[in-house]
C-alpha cells in the first residue's frame, strides 16, 4: 500500500517550481498592431493649386435699379442669383403714406395752379390785371403741373423690371420695408457679362503658367467645368492681402452673381517623383512622417512632404522608392512596434 506521503511529494515539487518560475516568464506579449501597406512609388506628378472665390460682374455689364421715391417693398420676385430675362419683373414698391400725401399735394397745388392762371386770363381780357401778373400765373401753373408729373410718373415706376437679360446680383431691401427715394434696390449682370474672381497668394500667383485653365465648381454642385483663365492680377488685395486670378464663366454654365466658387489650375508637371498614398501621411507638430515596415516591423521615417495629386501625396526626401508606408491602421502605430500586414497594395 502507497503511503499518503509519497503520494504528497509529486504535488509539492510541482509547487516549487511554480514559485521558481521568472517573472519574463509570465509577462504579456508585446503588442502587435494589424495594417496595410503600399510600395513607394515613382510617376509624373501635377501640382494642382486649389482657388477660391465667387462670381462677379465684369464691370460694363451691370444695372443698377432705384427706389423712384420713397417707397414700401411690396415684393421681391427674383431673388439673389435668379436668372432674368428683359422685362421681367424682379421688385415691386408701392408709394410710402409721405409719397401718397406728397403725391395728393402735388396734384391739388396743380388744380388750384389751373384755376388761377385760367382766372388770370379771364381778368386779363376785361383788362383788371396786366400781362405780367398773367405770366407769373402761368409760370407757377407750369411748375405745378410739372411737379405733379414728376411725382406721378415716379409713382407709375414702381415695378422694377429688368433692363436686359442677366442675373440678380444684389437685393438691397427686402419686403415690408421702407426704402428712401433713389436708394439702390437691385443690382442686375448682363448675360454674357459674369466673371470669377479667386484669390491667390501672390508669390504662387506667379507660378500660374499663361495660358492655363481652370477645372470650377459651383458650391453644392458636383458637375465642373474649366474655363481659360483671362488675367492673373499680381496687386495685392489690401484687405485680403491676396493677388488675383479672374476667368469668363459661360452662361451654359448656370452660375449666379455671387456664388462662391472653388478652382484647380495646374502649376507644373513634376517628372519621375516619389508618392504615397494620402492616407500613409502623419504629423507631429507641423513635422509630416510615415511608419516604414521594415520585417514587420513599423520605423517612424521623417520625410518633406511636396504636392498633393487626388489620394497620393509626393514625398521629395526620407523613402526612397519599393520602401512599404503603412496606410491602414496608422493612428495605432508606434516606432518599433511590431505588426500585422492583412494585405499589401502596390
Amino acid at each position: 500500500m502507497i503511503s499518503r506521503k509519497l503520494l504528497a511529494l509529486p504535488l509539492a515539487c510541482g509547487l516549487m517550481l511554480s514559485g521558481c518560475q521568472s517573472p519574463a516568464d509570465t509577462a504579456a506579449p508585446d503588442p502587435v498592431a494589424t495594417i496595410d501597406v503600399a510600395a513607394v512609388t515613382t510617376g509624373a506628378i501635377d501640382e494642382k493649386l486649389t482657388l477660391y472665390g465667387a462670381a462677379e460682374a465684369n464691370g460694363a455689364g451691370k444695372y443698377t435699379l432705384s427706389a423712384p421715391m420713397e417707397a414700401l417693398v411690396q415684393a421681391v420676385d427674383a431673388p439673389v442669383g435668379s436668372q432674368v430675362k428683359r422685362g421681367q419683373i424682379l421688385v415691386r414698391l408701392s408709394p410710402s403714406p409721405t409719397a401718397r400725401l406728397d403725391l395728393a399735394t402735388a396734384s391739388a397745388t396743380a388744380n388750384a395752379a389751373d384755376l388761377a392762371h385760367a382766372r388770370a386770363r379771364r381778368l386779363r381780357a376785361d383788362g383788371l390785371v396786366s400781362d405780367a401778373e398773367v405770366e407769373t400765373a402761368r409760370a407757377a401753373k407750369q411748375a405745378a403741373d410739372a411737379s405733379r408729373a414728376s411725382l406721378a410718373t415716379r409713382n407709375s415706376a414702381l415695378v422694377l423690371r429688368a433692363p436686359a437679360s442677366g442675373t440678380v446680383e444684389v437685393i438691397g431691401a427686402s419686403a415690408g420695408e421702407l426704402v428712401a427715394a433713389g436708394a439702390t434696390i437691385v443690382s442686375l449682370v448682363k448675360e454674357g457679362d459674369l466673371r470669377a474672381r479667386f484669390g491667390v497668394d501672390p508669390a504662387i500667383a506667379r507660378r500660374i503658367p499663361q495660358p492655363s485653365y481652370v477645372e470650377i465648381t459651383a458650391a453644392g454642385s458636383k458637375a465642373a467645368f474649366n474655363v481659360p483663365i483671362l488675367s492673373v492680377d499680381s496687386v495685392v488685395d489690401p484687405v485680403t492681402k491676396l493677388a488675383s486670378v479672374y476667368v469668363q464663366i459661360p452662361d451654359e454654365s448656370g452660375v449666379g452673381a455671387g456664388e462662391s466658387l472653388t478652382g484647380r489650375v495646374l502649376l507644373a508637371n513634376i517628372a519621375g517623383g516619389m508618392t504615397i498614398p494620402y492616407a500613409a501621411l502623419l504629423d507631429d507638430g507641423g513635422q509630416p512622417f510615415v511608419f516604414v515596415i521594415v520585417q514587420n516591423v513599423a520605423k517612424r521615417r521623417d520625410i518633406v512632404a511636396g504636392p498633393r495629386t487626388g489620394d497620393r501625396i509626393a514625398v521629395t526626401s526620407g523613402l526612397k522608392p519599393g520602401d512599404r508606408v503603412a496606410t491602414v491602421g496608422v493612428t495605432a502605430l508606434e516606432d518599433g512596434m511590431k505588426v500585422r500586414i492583412q494585405a499589401a497594395k502596390k
